[in-house]
């Protein structure tokens, strides 16, 4: 399965990847002149109670792999699964989960690691929407949240994320 990868650069800067012709065609995006957060999307720490929301998102084993990239071997996987997993990673001090939510509750989830020693660049995974926002932008504004985590808080200087050929929503998240 072939893997796209794109990097995001400088503070206020994203590199945007459209496919056209089977090929990524990548622009800069200012994101500072785009209306961050109109979705009152936030992010925070990822909480054992929201594996609940999260492997209900999953419908089918196919989803399931290109979200997980085989990191899980059984589908379906259950709240526990999730839990043991993160909990087994977390304490490495280079993965960090996160949950995004709004005033209705859990929105979206992602996960962001370290991808080297001195903790300057980062790889974003594990992205996931709730099924009933697909499509409304919440994978995107959440996404932008994580980037700004990463390059003002994190203070890394790269942010990468890799999506599979076949995953046709991730290239427009």
């Amino acid at each position: 399965m072939k893997v796209f990868r794109y990097a995001m650069h400088e503070k206020h800067h994203q590199m945007v990847g459209i496919l056209f012709g089977g090929a990524f065609i990548f622009a800069k995006v200012n994101i500072m002149e785009r209306n961050l957060n109109n979705k009152g999307l936030r992010l925070r720490p990822y909480k054992n109670c929201d594996a609940k929301y999260i492997v209900s998102w999953i419908h089918d084993e196919i989803s399931f792999r290109k979200w997980c990239a085989d990191r899980y071997e059984c589908y379906p996987i259950i709240e526990q699964d999730m839990n043991k997993q993160y909990m087994d990673l977390i304490d490495s001090d280079n993965f960090y989960p996160m949950t995004a939510f709004d005033d209705s509750g859990v929105a979206g989830h992602l996960t962001i690691r370290f991808v080297d020693e001195e903790k300057q660049i980062l790889r974003f995974g594990f992205i996931i929407v709730d099924d009933a926002k697909c499509g409304k932008g919440y994978g995107k504004e959440m996404l932008l949240l994580a980037k700004k985590y990463a390059f003002e808080i994190l203070k890394v200087k790269k942010a990468t994320l890799g999506i599979f050929e076949n995953n046709p929503f991730a290239y427009y998240c």
